[in-house]
C-alpha cells in the first residue's frame, strides 16, 4: 500500500488514524491507552521514523468520533482485538510489529495471542500479560486496581473525571502527564465527547466471552517494558509475565519512571521497540 491511511473501518465503525514516517517503511502499529489518543505517541514516532519505520497510530474504539458504540458489551476484548485486525487488513500487509501502552498493551497481548500470524513482534508497555495481571491480583495488584471497579459505576466517573481533567483543576498534571499532553487532556477526552467511550473499556470487562478469557501463551518475539514507579501496575505481574511467553522474550525495567512512559521516557520506549524489531530481523 502506497497511500497514507487516514481511516479504516470495522463493520459500521470508522476509526481515525495517524499514519506517518517513510511510506515504504516497515509498519509499526501503536495502540494508545486510557485516557489518551493516538497523539500519546508523538514523542516516540520521530525516533522510529529516523530509523526508516512507518508508524500507524489509531484513535481506538470509543475515542474515534465515528466509532463510539453505546453498549458496554461492544467494548469487550474480542471487539477491540477485531479493530486491530481490521487495521492490519486495511494496511494491506500480512503482519505488523505491534506496540501498546496501558490499555493498548492489554489489547496488543490479546491480538498477539489470538492472531500470532498477523504479528511479527510485540512490545508491551506497562501492562503485563493478562494472565500474569490476574495472578498478581491477590499479591498486591488488587489494591492498585481499585479504580477499575469505580469506573464501572454509571455516570459518576464521568462527572468526577470531567472535573479532574479540567485545566483549572490541574488536568493531566494531577495524574502525572507532562506538557503538552497534560494541557490537552480535557479537550482530547472530555470536550471531544470521548470520555464515556474511554470508560466503556472498563465497563466492557464483565461481558468478556470464554474466548476473551483464554489468555494463551504468546508465540511471537516479545519485549515487556515496565517502570518501577508505576502507580497502577505492580512488580509481581511484571515479573510473572515471562511465564506466558513461549518465544524470544525480554523484560526491561525503566527505573525512576512513572506510568506514562511514551510521554516521559520516549527514548527508552523507542529503543525497546527498535531492539525488538531488529532482533526479529537478524
Amino acid at each position: 500500500m502506497t497511500d497514507r491511511l487516514t481511516e479504516f473501518a470495522n463493520g459500521p465503525y470508522v476509526f481515525d488514524v495517524i499514519d506517518s514516517g517513510p511510506i515504504d517503511g516497515v509498519p509499526i502499529v501503536l495502540l494508545h491507552g486510557f485516557p489518551q489518543r493516538a497523539t500519546a505517541w508523538d514523542l516516540v514516532v520521530p525516533l522510529l521514523h529516523d530509523k526508516g519505520f512507518r508508524t500507524i497510530a489509531p484513535d481506538q474504539r470509543g475515542y474515534s468520533p465515528r466509532a463510539r458504540p453505546g453498549a458496554r458489551r461492544d467494548y469487550r476484548m474480542g471487539e477491540l482485538v477485531g479493530d486491530v485486525v481490521a487495521l492490519i487488513d486495511a494496511l494491506g500487509v500480512e503482519s505488523v510489529d505491534l506496540v501498546g501502552h496501558d490499555w493498548g498493551a492489554a489489547v496488543a497481548w490479546s491480538v498477539a495471542g489470538a492472531h500470532p500470524d498477523r504479528i511479527r513482534t510485540l512490545t508491551a508497555v506497562s501492562v503485563p500479560h493478562p494472565a500474569a495481571f490476574l495472578r498478581a491480583m491477590p499479591r498486591g495488584q488488587l489494591l492498585r486496581s481499585w479504580y477499575m471497579a469505580f469506573f464501572n459505576l454509571p455516570k459518576i466517573p464521568e462527572l468526577f473525571l470531567s472535573r479532574v481533567f479540567r485545566p483549572s483543576a490541574g488536568g493531566g498534571k494531577r495524574i502525572g502527564l507532562p506538557e503538552p499532553f497534560a494541557g490537552r487532556l480535557y479537550d482530547d477526552i472530555v470536550a471531544s465527547g470521548a470520555l464515556t467511550g474511554a470508560l466503556n473499556w472498563y465497563r466492557g470487562l464483565p461481558f468478556g466471552t470464554r474466548e476473551d478469557r483464554r489468555f494463551p501463551k504468546i508465540i511471537v518475539p516479545t519485549t515487556y517494558l515496565w517502570s518501577d514507579g508505576d502507580f497502577a501496575l505492580g512488580r509481581r505481574g511484571a515479573e510473572m509475565t515471562g511465564n506466558w511467553v513461549d518465544a524470544p522474550y525480554e523484560f526491561r525495567v525503566i527505573n525512576d519512571a512513572d506510568h506514562w512512559l511514551p510521554e516521559n521516557r520516549p527514548q527508552e520506549v523507542a529503543t525497546a521497540i527498535l531492539d525488538r524489531v531488529a532482533a526479529r530481523s537478524a
